[in-house]
């Protein structure tokens, strides 16, 4: 790549490249990686659509948001750990342990016998997830040269794209006209399949035993530190102003128990040996960089995953089928430019075709909040799909090159700190933007009015049109914030990255 400087480096450990596969097992393994990226990426839609069948047969009403926070939660606090897993014990044992977990808390799900049981066995599939969502970016980084990356990457985010579409569709027709238990029971022929072919076709090379890897270190305090202390951060976030109010008791007990714990933490990770998040992921400007705009990703991604389905309802007066559609149009823009991308980055690097895609989403993201009222569907339509588009052109070439500048044995916790930061994003948006939605609702209606009350109330068909009118302001409003949000990114990475990512040559 002319655009992005090269530095010659020790070669790193070696992953699975394209000189220690041949095609037909390296494309058996690809087809292993896009089935474990199924079951993750269906798993957070096919869920959604069967909730009236699954509180109908097991209650749980009050509760039963857990069972997408949990999962949530369980994935984005296993990152961290199953990325140092991989570069200590390699991809293979982690990935196959992962879906093996993954796998059992998918039968444990559909064996539930009650709200509070399916909520723990979400979470036990979640810990699973973490390990699929982190650990197939890494080894398809391992796949690929830097040249061709952009095949895989494209593929794993037509996965993703497929599964946006296909999931609240295949999870509806399993609890019409099966059961909703089939909603899990599906994810184990094609987990195992998945397995199989990991098992049968993954070769990594053996670790070299005399050399400074030879002695693993697994540092599990800090691991369980870590574990605690993003549960208890992210259940803060997740359950305040819904399960209690921000400045409640439990809000208070819950960020001062979270803020001891990151204090823990650092004193863990300061002495560890081979610590599971490691100083070096924020003291080197390229990788702080890129967590801190993906980061702000998942924030902005808020704005239309959570709001804009409920705007083409409220607003637009649009049937739930035609309100994701709205929605979904911008996975297919994504993917598209995803794949595109390389012929930017090849020509002006890593971080101006990033800046040139958040740019884009920030004007995007800017002008909703000036479409007319009510308006017509086609326009939010086309502003999703310039957002996919937008966004396909800042995600991907900024994966890439974090995965380029870092060996074989920094990949994983490099790849999981840049996720992590993403996943993180997206809880805090939905407790900041939710907290932004309710608000402006507030003070729009008077009284303590929120979002899903009015919300339940437009389904009756009884709000008047200054309800309407109130949700549009609250749902301009989250836009606002996600066009700040990418704002954010753009400066991010303007001030801390580099220009030109320093490549390695073995990447």
């Amino acid at each position: 790549m002319g655009s992005s400087s090269r530095r010659r480096t020790k070669p790193a450990i070696p992953g699975v490249t394209q000189g220690r596969t041949g095609t037909g097992k390296r494309g058996a393994v690809v087809a292993a990686l896009m089935l474990a990226m199924a079951l993750a990426a269906l798993d957070s839609t096919i869920v959604s659509t069967a909730v009236p069948q699954i509180v109908g047969d097991l209650g749980g009403f009050s509760v039963f948001s857990w069972l997408f926070s949990g999962y949530l939660l369980a994935v984005t606090v296993s990152l961290p750990v199953y990325g140092k897993l991989s570069d200590t014990f390699g991809r293979k044992p982690v990935l196959i342990a992962g879906a093996a977990l993954f796998l059992l808390g998918s039968l444990l799900c559909a064996l539930a016998w009650n709200m509070g049981a399916l909520i723990a066995f979400r979470i036990v599939q979640g810990l699973g997830g973490g390990a699929l969502q982190g650990t197939v970016q890494t080894l398809a980084a391992d796949l690929y040269p830097l040249e061709q990356r952009p095949r895989i990457q494209a593929r794993l985010s037509s996965v993703w794209a497929a599964s946006a579409v296909a999931g609240p569709a295949l999870g509806g027709v399993l609890a019409a006209y099966a059961d909703w238990r089939w909603i899990f029971l599906v994810n184990l022929p094609v987990g195992a399949v998945a397995m199989w072919l990991l098992a049968r076709h993954l070769h990594e090379p053996r670790r070299d035993t005399s050399g400074p890897h030879s002695r693993t270190r697994v540092d599990w305090a800090g691991a369980l530190a870590v574990f605690a202390c993003g549960g208890v951060l992210l259940t803060a976030l997740v359950q305040g102003g819904v399960a209690w109010p921000w400045l409640s008791w439990q809000s208070t007990a819950f960020f001062g128990t979270g803020l001891a714990l990151v204090f823990l933490v650092v004193v863990i990770e300061r002495r560890a040996a081979e610590p599971i998040i490691p100083g070096w992921v924020w003291r080197r400007p390229t990788i702080a960089a890129v967590n801190l705009a993906l980061g702000a990703l998942g924030l902005l991604m808020v704005a239309p995953t959570v709001f804009l389905p409920t705007y083409a309802q409220s607003v637009l007066g649009l049937a739930p089928i035609a309100a994701g559609f709205v929605l979904s149009v911008w996975t297919l823009s994504w993917p598209v430019s995803a794949a595109l991308s390389q012929h930017v980055y090849r020509r002006i690097g890593f971080r101006d075709t990033a800046l040139l895609g958040i740019g884009a989403a920030a004007l995007i993201l800017l002008a909703f909040p000036f479409l007319p009222y009510p308006g017509s569907p086609w326009q939010p339509t086309l502003l999703m799909l310039l957002l996919g588009a937008a966004l396909g052109l800042f995600q991907l070439p900024l994966i890439i090159g974090v995965q380029s500048t870092v060996g074989w044995s920094e990949r994983g916790t490099a790849t999981a700190s840049v996720l992590f930061c993403r996943q993180t994003g997206q809880t805090i948006g939905a407790a900041l933007f939710g907290a932004v939605a309710n608000g402006v609702l507030a003070s729009r209606l008077g009284g303590a009015s929120d979002l899903d009350s009015v919300t339940r109330a437009l389904g009756t068909g009884a709000a008047p049109e200054a309800t309407r009118r109130a949700i549009a302001a609250a749902v301009h409003a989250v836009y606002f914030g996600a066009a700040g949000a990418a704002a954010l990114a753009f400066v991010a990475l303007l001030v801390l990255a580099p220009r030109r990512f320093p490549v390695l040559d073995n990447s």
